[in-house]
């Protein structure tokens, strides 16, 4: 496999680690802080629905799915950016041969 020299390697994790924190941070807001201020959001409607409960029965869910496309589209990007992309690897896993 192609050795990364520690720099890039450091850069790489680093703006992985930042993602992983940032999607953390949006899933504990739309999971949590809707329920820490339901008296507040009940006065809002969404579907029909008061916004603290959809956020709790359906919004809560949607958003999880939505973080988990962008996180992969964010990730091949990222990969590519450091030369980790799949179809390197690709090449490199059934034993063809690439230059550096």
């Amino acid at each position: 496999m192609k050795k990364i020299e520690k720099k890039v390697a450091d850069s790489y994790f680093r703006e992985r680690t930042r993602n992983i924190v940032i999607y953390l941070i949006i899933w504990f807001i739309v999971s949590f802080g809707v329920v820490f201020f339901a008296e507040g959001l009940s006065s809002i409607t969404f579907n029909g629905f008061p916004f603290h409960y959809f956020m709790g029965a359906q919004g809560a869910v949607v958003t999880f799915i939505v973080l988990l496309f962008i996180n992969a589209k964010l990730s091949d990007k990222i990969d590519q950016k450091y030369g980790i992309d799949e179809s390197k690897n690709e090449q490199i896993s059934s034993g063809k041969v690439f230059d550096h």
